[in-house]
């Protein structure tokens, strides 16, 4: 089927699919099939338990200061 022969809601269905593909292709998870260490899981539930009870991490400043970073403002 040529695109001249198409009714407009074939080719908004065809855009839309198009899209929908280049979307994915772009987007694409590269970790999606990887497994994810049982220590990793630990931390990433405590920090949100912490988070959750209102428990303050370190304070950005503090972390920027360790690495060397400095405040651009």
């Amino acid at each position: 089927m040529m695109v001249k022969d198409m009714t407009v809601g074939e080719l908004q269905d065809l855009v839309r699919h198009t899209i929908e593909q280049a979307l994915d292709e772009f987007f694409v998870d590269p970790d999606r099939d990887l497994e994810i260490r049982e220590e990793i899981k630990q931390r990433s539930l405590e920090s949100r338990r912490r988070r959750e009870t209102g428990e303050r991490g370190i304070p950005a400043e503090e972390v920027a200061k360790k690495l060397g970073l400095h405040r651009v403002c």
